[in-house]
């Protein structure tokens, strides 16, 4: 099973082909400010929720010590907010559906 990498450019060029009354500069300044939103909200420690597709928020990690796995050596890893993603139900369902058949 082969599976391909979806980019920000394919896309913007999948909407505006299905769009095709609307510029895909137009199409493509949407998508950046939509990223730019969510971006800017996940990095202000808000919760994006959108029904049927799934929820971003951040998962806090506390500072632990780690190793270096080449030398062995302690290492002190800072405390970082990783943003992370759960699907809705309707994606589960769509997703599931379409590996099935």
């Amino acid at each position: 099973m082969t599976t391909e990498a979806l980019n920000k450019s394919d896309l913007i060029e999948r909407i505006s082909l299905k769009n095709p009354h609307l510029a895909e500069p137009l199409v493509e300044e949407a998508v950046k400010i939509m990223i730019d939103q969510m971006i800017e909200s996940l990095s202000s420690d808000n919760r994006i929720e959108i029904r049927g597709f799934g929820s971003f928020a951040l998962h806090h990690r506390e500072p632990r010590v780690g190793r270096n796995p080449k030398t062995g050596k302690s290492v002190e890893v800072a405390a970082k907010a990783v943003p992370h993603f759960k699907p809705g139900k309707a994606l589960r369902d769509a997703v599931n559906e379409s590996a099935a058949g």
